[in-house]
């Protein structure tokens, strides 16, 4: 009886509440009749909605007022060669960080031109972020199913994004390979499926491990499955995207016409010779004006490995990141940036404006949220990452733009987007600066506690 009683008064009060809360603000014939009096159907808004219902939003949103007033030239640029192409791939976070070290062998071998392999990087990314997911899996094994963490977890388990963090800590782990020596694969450019089967299997994988953690098995015995479950993944990765080499023999031809000497190399000591970069001298940036500036902050599994660094943030005033920006450019050096690239695109100029389409205009609707806003609602937040290789500085010293180097293949700008100042200062999110480029007061506070973030912040989001 107590039983059929508990069941009784659950359902009641997962009937009763809800009924309260709706009966209080449903619409009724009222409202309904002052929402729709509110639209006058006159000859504009039946014009507004014939056209608006038949057409793509954004072509009907152009504002012609703005076409040709940003040109294509800037004052400072990076020496670039060449545009990838990450194709139907998650994976620009890889391509920005490896298109970022490019130009440096390019330069200092004095090469026509030059391509890591995002597909050995990408191979080792897929392979380290099971093992963390499974890792993870094991470390709330104790945890009930509906912990918001364990949730997250399984709704979260691997994906093709990433950022800056997971660059350095593949690199640093596993090396390079030239793109010659182990191209791209059709599931490296389209890896939707791959993805969802792995996805799928670690998910059955983590069920797995939890249900031996409830019947007691050890830690010890639990990584043993560990092992046996990643040798399958691993199976998966070889065979949609190839083996990645242990040893390779390369060569190459200069500008001059030149062949090097063939030469036999490991991934790691390949990136030793060619590259020889400590990435550990590059400091991570954020513009979040929901958080206090001048402050360290850390985001809970927002990485690649399970040794490997959370992403590790300084919050800094636009202004301040833009002024360090400025002078790595001049300087010949590329950085790691990213942003919400969707918004205020027009991806066939590829030009970023925030007056590039009106949709108050052809809507008549206020849309005024400012950046704290869409980021603490998430309507706004990281979303791709890119290549910032240039500025545009004014006679009076002030900034009208910005070049970003994509990994969209041609499209846009001869590949490139160019980026006006006030779009910077609405939609850039990330930014990765060499140290050289920093003042001490604002290294000092690498040296602080970080705050620690949950997975779930608005400021989680891996860079597709």
């Amino acid at each position: 009886m107590k039983s059929i009683y508990k069941i009784t008064m659950i359902t009641v009060m997962l009937i009763t509440a809800p009924t309260l809360t709706m009966a209080q603000g449903q619409l009724d014939k009222d409202d309904l009749s002052k929402i729709i009096s509110s639209v006058s159907f006159d000859e504009n808004t039946r014009a507004l909605m014939n056209a608006i219902s038949s057409n793509n939003i954004s072509k009907l949103a152009v504002n012609r007022e703005n076409l040709g007033k940003v040109n294509p030239y800037f004052s400072n640029k990076v020496e670039i060669k060449g545009i990838t192409n990450q194709k139907s791939s998650g994976r620009c976070w890889l391509f920005t960080g490896l298109n970022m070290l490019r130009p440096k062998v390019i330069e200092k071998f004095n090469m026509k031109e030059f391509e890591f392999s995002q597909n050995y990087g990408f191979f080792w990314d897929q392979l380290e972020k099971s093992n963390l997911f499974l890792e993870s899996v094991i470390a709330t094994a104790e945890l009930p199913e509906d912990d918001r963490k364990v949730d997250w977890l399984f709704k979260n388990p691997i994906s093709d994004g990433g950022q800056w963090t997971g660059v350095v800590d593949i690199i640093e782990k596993y090396g390079v390979v030239p793109a010659s020596i182990m191209p791209e694969s059709n599931n490296s450019e389209n890896t939707r499926m791959m993805s969802r089967f792995l996805r799928r299997k670690l998910r059955e994988d983590a069920l797995t491990l939890r249900e031996m953690a409830a019947e007691g098995s050890e830690e010890g015995r639990l990584r043993e499955e560990k092992i046996s479950m990643l040798s399958e993944i691993y199976r998966i990765l070889v065979l949609c995207l190839g083996k990645p080499p242990a040893e390779f023999p390369w060569q190459y031809e200069d500008k001059d016409g030149n062949i090097s000497e063939l030469k036999t190399y490991t991934p790691k000591s390949f990136y030793e010779e060619m590259v020889g970069i400590d990435l550990r001298n590059y400091v991570m940036f954020m513009n979040d004006p929901t958080r206090e500036y001048y402050r360290l902050y850390e985001i809970e599994y927002d990485r690649h490995m399970l040794e490997g660094g959370n992403w590790k943030y300084i919050n800094l005033p636009v202004g301040e990141i833009k002024d360090f920006a400025k002078a790595s450019i001049i300087a010949n050096e590329a950085m790691y940036f990213s942003c919400d690239v969707g918004k205020q695109l027009q991806r066939e100029k590829g030009l970023l404006d925030v007056n590039n389409f009106d949709y108050e205009e052809l809507f008549g609707v206020d849309f005024s949220m400012d950046k704290a806003g869409r980021i603490k609602t998430y309507d706004s937040g990281s979303s791709h990452g890119m290549g910032l290789v240039g500025v545009n500085v004014l006679p009076d010293g002030s900034i009208d733009k910005w070049l970003l180097e994509n990994s969209w293949g041609k499209t846009g700008y001869q590949g490139f987007l160019i980026m006006t100042d006030e779009w910077f200062d609405a939609y850039m999110f990330r930014l990765v600066i060499h140290k050289n480029f920093i003042n001490d007061k604002t290294m000092d506070i690498l040296d602080t506690e970080p705050i620690f973030l949950p997975p779930w912040d608005p400021m989680f989001a891996p860079e597709e």
